[in-house]
């Protein structure tokens, strides 16, 4: 492997850390239960045949200790299967959530500056499917290889006690089985690994731009040409599938032979041992089925190890994801939030990545707190980017950002803002109660806190008026509300924060007149005695700005005091 492989390897055995204990628990169970299956079927064979030969000698044999023995190896198989199922998956989950709590704490600094390149459908694939084939490194690799390991030596240590030659033919059967055939099975999955990841990703992405623009497609587009697309990128899936199926068809069937071969080795050295008086015949069918049976610790081997091309592409897309430099630095000793909550730009330039042309050029302007700026400008003109530079998604290149007379690189991410509140045209409402959503911006707020803001934000009577009042479920894209409502929980929720700043963001566009009239009066209470940003092109919203600047190619162009 080379360095950049060692990379993710070094990775995925750093996350078992937390969780050593469950995992070791599972390889000791997995283990017991391979041990438990080889000698129950050794021990059946041997119990057998001296029955068959006791019937027909005469001779008398105790059949009450390997019947004995026989119950209590099925008893330790079933229950060692039981648990191991349980520990192994239970270690499997513990992984998984922590693996996703850990993605999202190292996706967190780069939303949204650099989370904007990459398309929804396919960060969703690497959210949910490449953590979810993470599984595979313990579940599939991990912990066979190692209940391979150690229950391969305790085997190989019992043949040789009864012989060296027959130990030395089923170590080389373990080893054509469980070793070499992984390494083969591992190369060539390799490729068609990390093909399945991308395909499976792109057709994701594919199957969720369709999804999210059908009513755009299917008026102006072309869905037949979509759907033939998505065909497309579904054969490129299928295609890496099918060879990763044919290669464990491959290896199940070469492993089943080596058993077999082995088998029959150990039954031809055997019986020269018979025939030298050093086994008897109830020996030498225990041994022969030890033998065959021993192949249980390797049989999965092959197809954990060709997963691992898949494990490892998924693993080397969530590394490259979250190893990316954020856009804004955090500063190491960040000061306490301010005080004061008048807010200054002081000739602020901002230029994006791989873009010559600058979105703010030398901006300038001052709000005393409690006071109320419009901007207007036509799209592209940096309206957008004063919002993010203000809640610190981008960093500015020249110039500073004040509030209170601090300095925002000095404060941190989450400290800023905590000061600010957005009201946006795109409101998003999670597919869950109202009360929920609301929750989200103070999850300890009082029920009469929760009345009063929706209340002062104009929506209280059309909320207790749902079928289910507060615990009403929205539904997906909150397909139960309708958009004026939806401006005003945003409102509500904003209220509920209680924040020194509020930015608004084309909150009433899209509105008809009733509606936007409902919540611009609505925002008139949100901004009462708050410092405000209001980017709007609405004259009804610009009647409550104080003063008004237009902005022009990242430039202030007018200013005009209300």
């Amino acid at each position: 492997m080379n360095t950049k492989k060692h990379r993710e390897l070094r990775w995925l055995i750093s996350l078992t850390r937390p969780y050593l204990g469950w995992m070791l628990a599972g390889v000791l169970l997995a283990t017991v239960v391979i041990i438990s299956n080889v000698a129950l079927l050794a021990v059946s064979g041997w119990f057998i045949t001296a029955m068959a030969i006791s019937g027909l000698t005469g001779t008398v044999i105790n059949y009450f200790t390997p019947a004995a023995a026989i119950r209590g190896l099925a008893i330790s198989r079933t229950v060692g299967r039981y648990l191991e199922r349980l520990v192994t998956h239970e270690a499997t989950f513990k992984l998984l959530a922590g693996l996703r709590q850990w993605f999202f704490e190292h996706l967190e600094p780069l939303a949204p500056a650099r989370l904007q390149y990459l398309q929804g459908g396919d960060l969703l694939s690497r959210i949910r499917a490449d953590i979810d084939s993470l599984e595979n490194a313990y579940l599939r690799i991990f912990t066979p290889t190692l209940a391979a390991l150690s229950a391969s030596l305790l085997m190989v240590l019992f043949l040789l006690f009864w012989s060296p030659a027959i130990a030395l033919a089923n170590l080389v059967g373990l080893i054509l089985a469980g070793l070499v055939l992984p390494l083969i099975a591992l190369r060539l999955g390799m490729h068609s690994g990390k093909a399945m990841v991308q395909a499976r990703s792109d057709l994701r992405q594919r199957t969720s731009e369709t999804l999210r623009g059908l009513a755009e497609l299917t008026l102006y587009g072309n869905p037949t040409q979509r759907i033939a697309q998505i065909q497309t990128e579904n054969t490129a899936l299928v295609a890496p599938q099918r060879q990763q199926n044919r290669i464990d068809a491959a290896s199940g069937a070469l492993s089943g032979l080596i058993s077999q071969l082995t088998g029959l080795g150990v039954v031809v050295l055997a019986i020269g041992l018979v025939q030298g008086s050093v086994l008897n015949g109830p020996e030498l069918v225990m041994l022969a089925f030890f033998a065959t049976a021993s192949f249980e610790a390797v049989a999965a081997l092959p197809v954990a190890f060709r997963a691992f091309g898949e494990t490892q592409s998924a693993a080397q897309r969530i590394l490259d994801l979250v190893d990316a430099e954020p856009a804004v630095t955090e500063p190491l000793t960040p000061r306490p939030a301010p005080t004061q909550f008048d807010l200054e730009f002081n000739h602020v330039s901002l230029r994006y990545p791989g873009s010559s042309q600058w979105a703010l050029n030398h901006i300038s302007f001052k709000l005393t707190a409690g006071q109320k700026l419009a901007v207007r400008g036509a799209s592209g003109s940096g309206k957008t980017s004063i919002t993010n530079l203000l809640l610190k998604f981008w960093d500015f290149e020249t110039g500073d950002i004040r509030i209170g007379g601090c300095s925002i690189r000095e404060l941190n991410g989450d400290t800023l803002r905590s000061l600010c509140t957005v009201v946006s045209q795109q409101v998003h409402l999670f597919n869950t109660t109202v009360a929920a959503n609301l929750y989200l911006a103070k999850p300890d707020a009082s029920l009469d806190e929760l009345y009063e803001a929706c209340r002062t934000a104009a929506i209280l009577d059309e909320i207790l008026a749902l079928p289910q009042g507060f615990d009403t479920e929205v539904g997906e894209a909150a397909t139960q509300v309708s958009g004026g409502q939806m401006r005003r929980i945003a409102i509500a929720r904003a209220l509920l924060k209680n924040a020194p700043i509020v930015i608004l963001d084309e909150p009433t566009e899209g509105l008809d007149a009733t509606t936007e009239q409902a919540v611009t009066s609505a925002l008139e209470h949100l901004l009462i005695g708050r410092t405000a940003l209001i980017i709007s092109h609405r004259p009804t919203l610009l009647t409550l700005a104080d003063q008004i600047i237009m902005m022009d190619r990242g430039k202030v162009i007018a200013v005009d005091h209300v």
